[in-house]
């Protein structure tokens, strides 16, 4: 069932960007407006100015927009021509190129007292209902993310329909700070980022380990739903993205000019095209359908300089990526099987406000209408037949499909757009992929391409900030420390550690000639579950304390019952 999207708050959005683009006009008069969509919470305009903005001037653009909106101009749309909007924007080329991009003879503007801007709608009647807002960064960014075009600067804000909506989000964005995954990554060695590579991450050892849990996590449901998992180059000629369209459609996002053999390759964006090849191997036959292919794929996309951030943007990640090819008539049931695995891997983590969105057709896209109609159908009815809400994001899809984007809740009540499951008709055709049907016809199958974690370096990132660094038991990087009371304890302590890492469960040994709070706090620091204290009682006894992060302890234990539970903890 399709949910209604928030008309009066994506209005309110939508009028508070318009808001800011007549504030930076006013205060900046040679300023060049490009454009200013609503979201997420909020919104964003872009603007070729002389001027470099810096943090401290979006307090006075601020305080501009407060100005304006007390003075209650009404916001009026209407149409007219093509002609009379190119008078009306004759000096900003980025207008310019909107108009003339518009089908149709007649393009639609808004006017709020004297400010007039292109736009669709919809808005608020009055700027004086546009109240409750706060600017929250600026960015640098490209006409139409396009690095070859002119550079432009970004505001971005959020608005809402209440004071009390506004101080949520802000109290909000302040706890997000104290619990950054940067600072966590740092704080418990996982990983960190080099000047000599860009928005790479280097994960150090203990990042690895919670790292490959999840891709075993992964493996461990996907070996459950009968997946193969495969492995394909990094490196492929560019023939291959000719082929699938990436070329011409995703060429900006792409590292290409790597010389071999006289031929130029690329880095790969993503492993699609891998996993079709594969595919194209042998003859398949219907029988064999659906053929589940997982691939956890590193791959590198181009991003501007000044949106790069920690885990969550970064030019090389891994997918926990799977391509299905099925029967046409299988769609739907195979997106259904799709839909569960990933609320099944959410659960595991805590996950469990889930949101889901179709994003259909976008401006630009290969093949025909009527495939795209069927793909789009399908992820439609694989929602309604689980009784499911979904909305509707008008033109969001990828080039070559229709998709649905799972966005999962967090602990501090934000949104995290992470998997995706998209229905593809163009890259079989365009690969000429077939399957022998119970006919012996010759047919092309139908291809679903699916993440659930998306890029595995940004749900690290996000699981770092949702479980405040205390990662659970399975997944924490280190998940015992045994703490000696004296030096005379040091080698029981040793032979405890022992038992625990022979066993396939983290531990370290903390034998220092620190005092035992001492040993304790920086074990909590370093967010570890358990903490084994070890003294004269314990050694004399064959036994050990356990102290849990709360402070709760259980006494008189023995090594062997702890690891027994640690086992049962590590299970899937």
């Amino acid at each position: 069932m399709e949910k209604q999207v928030n008309e009066n708050l994506y209005n309110l959005r939508h009028s508070a960007a318009h808001l800011l683009a007549q504030a930076v006009l006013e205060l900046y008069p040679t300023t060049k407006l490009t454009i200013g969509p609503v979201k997420d919470e909020g919104f964003f305009y872009d603007f070729k100015m002389d001027k470099a903005l810096t943090e401290e001037d979006l307090v006075c653009i601020e305080d501009k927009m407060r100005e304006l909106s007390k003075q209650d101009f009404k916001i009026v749309g209407k149409d007219v021509s093509k002609e009379e909007a190119r008078e009306i924007f004759k000096g900003n080329p980025f207008k310019l190129e909107i108009i003339n991009d518009v089908d149709g003879d007649t393009v639609s503007i808004y006017s709020q007292g004297s400010f007039v801007d292109l736009c669709k709608g919809g808005h608020v009647s009055s700027t004086s209902q546009i109240k409750y807002f706060k600017l929250t960064a600026v960015s640098g960014s490209y006409w139409r993310a396009d690095r070859e075009k002119d550079s432009l600067q970004r505001i971005y804000g959020v608005a809402f329909e209440s004071v009390e909506d506004l101080e949520k989000y802000l109290r909000r964005i302040e706890e997000a700070k104290l619990y950054d995954h940067r600072k966590i990554g740092k704080q418990l060695n996982l990983f960190s980022f080099h000047e000599e590579a860009p928005g790479l991450p280097f994960f150090h050892d203990k990042g690895l380990r919670v790292y490959n849990k999840l891709i075993e996590y992964s493996r461990h449901l996907q070996r459950k739903e009968n997946y193969q998992e495969v492995k394909t180059p990094y490196v492929m000629n560019e023939s291959l993205w000719k082929t699938s369209g990436h070329y011409e459609n995703y060429f900006k996002n792409m590292y290409f000019a790597i010389p071999i053999d006289g031929e130029r390759n690329c880095l790969r964006p993503m492993n699609c095209p891998g996993g079709v090849l594969l595919y194209k191997e042998r003859p398949h036959s219907y029988k064999e359908l659906p053929i589940r292919m997982a691939e956890y794929g590193f791959d590198h996309r181009f991003e501007l300089s000044g949106v790069l951030h920690g885990l969550f943007r970064v030019r090389g990640f891994t997918m926990d990526d799977a391509h299905i090819f099925c029967q046409e008539e299988k769609l739907a049931s195979e997106i259904e099987s799709a839909i569960k695995f990933a609320n099944k891997l959410y659960s595991k983590f805590g996950f469990e406000r889930i949101r889901m969105a179709i994003s259909t057709r976008p401006q630009k896209y290969i093949g025909s209408d009527e495939l795209w109609d069927v793909a789009t159908n399908a992820l439609k009815k694989a929602l309604t037949d689980l009784g499911l809400e979904y909305k509707i994001q008008e033109g969001e899809g990828a080039f070559y499909g229709p998709k649905i984007e799972i966005l999962i809740e967090d602990a501090m009540g934000r949104e995290w757009q992470c998997g995706t499951i998209q229905v593809d008709f163009n890259f079989p055709i365009n690969f000429k992929l077939e399957y022998i049907a119970a006919d012996q016809s010759r047919k092309t199958p139908a291809m679903i391409h699916r993440a659930i974690m998306g890029s595995i370096e940004r749900f690290l990132g996000i699981l770092l900030e949702h479980f405040k660094g205390r990662l659970p038991f399975w997944l924490a990087p280190v998940q015992v420390k045994v703490l000696t009371i004296t030096n005379d304890q040091e080698a029981y302590a040793k032979n405890v550690c022992e038992k625990f890492n022979e066993n396939g469960i983290y531990a370290e040994l903390d034998i220092s000639s620190e005092k035992i709070s001492a040993k304790i706090r920086d074990a909590q620091i370093d967010k570890v579950p358990w903490m084994i204290v070890i003294g004269k009682k314990e050694q004399e006894n064959n036994t050990l304390t356990l102290r849990h992060f709360d402070g709760a302890q259980e006494v008189d234990l023995n090594v062997e019952d702890l690891v027994i539970r640690a086992k049962e903890l590590m299970k899937f």
